[in-house]
């Protein structure tokens, strides 16, 4: 396992210099799941949810999410993003899954734009359908593949 690279030598917090590094594409993709009532899916099935229609809503506020990765975690850095794509789709009555993917030519990889994207895109569809299931849960999030840089490609089991 490596070292934490966000603390330097006295344990204060810091911003990896990846100046040093080469510049590859880095590509990686992320899935999340949002599980709610099968009412609540033919909701969003049948677009009759009142604030419009949630999968596409949703897909535009994990890109939008993606792009702004840095203001919402400390430590990233600030990426000029070459893509991000989402694809939602129901996988049961009561279940959508979220995956997305993000890449760019650059020094640092995009594994946290591509989590914070189906993370936004997750609690979106709760925003949007809360006044009529409160109880539905988001998650697991997790990486399933990245690409590029020096420590190689990551592909989740």
């Amino acid at each position: 396992m490596s070292a934490l690279t966000h603390f330097d030598n006295t344990g204060a917090s810091r911003m990896v210099d990846v100046a040093a590094k080469e510049i590859t594409l880095r590509t990686a993709r992320a899935e999340s799941f949002v599980t709610m009532q099968p009412a609540t899916a033919a909701l969003i099935r049948d677009k009759q949810v009142a604030k419009g229609d949630v999968l596409e809503v949703a897909r535009l506020a994990g890109i939008m999410g993606a792009k702004r990765t840095a203001d919402l975690i400390p430590l990233c850095h600030p990426l000029g993003l070459d893509g991000v794509e989402l694809q939602l789709a129901f996988v049961d009555d009561h279940t959508v899954r979220i995956e997305a993917t993000a890449r760019m030519h650059g020094r640092t990889g995009v594994e946290m734009e591509a989590l914070t994207a189906v993370s936004v895109a997750a609690l979106t569809i709760y925003d949007m359908c809360k006044a009529v299931d409160r109880g539905m849960t988001l998650g697991p999030a997790r990486l399933l593949e990245k690409t590029g840089g020096k420590s190689g490609p990551y592909l989740a089991k």
